[in-house]
């Protein structure tokens, strides 16, 4: 079976015509945002967004009930918000927390724990407790 030569008239010989005056055409503003930048940095941006979404979701929520949050944990909401915005995630270990993420694992335990008081439930993370020998039945 022979192979047809390619058509001139498509790009590159295969698929559909372009539309026509599709070169002479600008672009649409919205299709101009996403040029020259990968999927990575859209997702970064979509995590960074996210994560200061739940930093506000649980301030407003402990103001609405009217939750007393302790100095440190406002201070905590405050400067986690503060280096996501800066610089995209709030630790600097890279060990600390996962590669897409913007909060480290610690970090998102204690905003879980601040959100989970704001409504009033219990304590979603109870302490834990040392590491030392269950004591013997026997004794």
């Amino acid at each position: 079976m022979k192979r047809k030569p390619p058509d001139k008239g498509r790009p590159g010989g295969f698929g559909r015509k372009p539309p026509k005056g599709a070169k002479d055409r600008p672009l649409k503003q919205g299709l101009k945002t996403g040029l020259g930048r990968g999927p990575v940095a859209d997702q970064r941006e979509l995590v960074k967004r996210a994560t200061l979404n739940a930093l506000k979701r649980a301030k407003r929520a402990a103001d609405k009930a009217g939750v007393e949050l302790s100095a440190w944990e406002d201070e905590f909401l405050g400067s986690v918000g503060e280096r996501i915005k800066t610089y995209g995630r709030a630790f600097g270990d890279p060990d600390k927390g996962a590669p897409g993420q913007a909060l480290s694992m610690m970090q998102a335990v204690k905003l879980k724990e601040i959100a989970a008081k704001a409504k009033g439930e219990k304590r979603a993370f109870p302490p834990r407790r040392g590491r030392g020998r269950k004591p013997d039945p026997e004794a």
